[in-house]
């Protein structure tokens, strides 16, 4: 399993090494961006009540092109990571957590068309809690995630419509995805583990399709907006069903280093439940791209 969790990060980093060590420079087209969110609140007598809190929140964002004639390799690194403490909980608890890298290598067949061909990484860094509480108001803490647990590693290779620089739309007939779940304790509380066997670590499907929609433009001055869809159909015991997931975020810089970010991901997975998940984040706080 280690060597499984390396590896994805060896094409990681190696996919970013190479685009930085490239000797000729002039086909590329790079940026970066960092951002630091921080938010809090307090009451003291206040009559509508509340509960004393306070967020911190980290955003990197690093992307990389290269294009030359009618090839162009795109890489795209995206991590967010958000923790909370209020007085009720007197602990840090993690509100968002996304790593994210998608390395993409297309040929044009003419303005609009490509061929592609692409490998996919979604996971998270830390240990995941969900919080209930029994009839009596005792808290029941479950662990639910960690890192690499699950995480989602998918190669396709297919056809890419791309009508203008800031959406494109992907399908592959061609596609494969590994769910790993690197924490072998988590069935314990997770029974479903994510779709893989109690036996193993990881588990290897083939996809009747994978369709995935990106877009990522500036709606307003200094206003960013990103969206990605991505739908995988599997072969196999869960053939007839089809995975969806949903990753938006809104930033808006004002001043010259600081901005308002909001962020939404939403989840249809039935290997995981048979309910719609949403997780949504809101901040304000310093930001830096180059």
């Amino acid at each position: 399993m280690r060597k499984i969790v390396t590896i994805c990060f060896i094409l990681i980093v190696s996919g970013l090494q190479a685009q930085e060590a490239q000797k000729d420079t002039s086909y590329w087209k790079k940026a970066s961006q960092f951002a630091l969110n921080f938010n809090q609140g307090s009451f003291s007598n206040f009559a509508a009540g509340g509960v004393n809190s306070v967020a911190l929140g980290v955003i990197f964002n690093k992307k990389a092109e290269y294009k030359k004639e009618k090839n162009t390799w795109t890489n795209d690194f995206q991590f967010q990571f958000g923790t909370l403490w209020t007085n009720a909980q007197n602990d840090w608890r993690k509100n968002v957590d996304r790593l994210f890298f998608d390395s993409k290598y297309a040929r044009a067949i003419n303005s609009k068309w490509n061929f592609y061909g692409n490998l996919n990484l979604l996971s998270q860094i830390a240990v995941g809690y969900k919080f209930d509480k029994t009839a009596d108001g005792r808290e029941i803490v479950t662990k639910v995630s960690n890192l690499f647990a699950p995480a989602y590693v998918t190669q396709a290779i297919g056809l890419e419509y791309k009508p203008v620089p800031y959406f494109s739309l992907q399908f592959s007939p061609l596609s494969m995805r590994q769910t790993i779940v690197a924490d072998s304790k988590l069935i314990q509380s997770v029974p479903t583990n994510y779709g893989v066997d109690a036996d193993k670590t990881i588990k290897n499907e083939a996809g009747l399709f994978q369709l995935v929609a990106d877009y990522n433009r500036d709606v307003a001055k200094d206003v960013n907006l990103k969206w990605r869809y991505q739908a995988f159909a599997p072969y196999g015991p869960s053939f007839g069903s089809v995975d969806n997931r949903v990753d938006a975020q809104l930033t808006a810089k004002f001043a010259k280093y600081f901005n308002f970010n909001f962020a939404l991901t939403a989840l249809y997975f039935q290997s995981q439940s048979t309910k719609v998940q949403l997780a949504q984040t809101m901040g304000v706080g310093f930001s830096y791209a180059w």
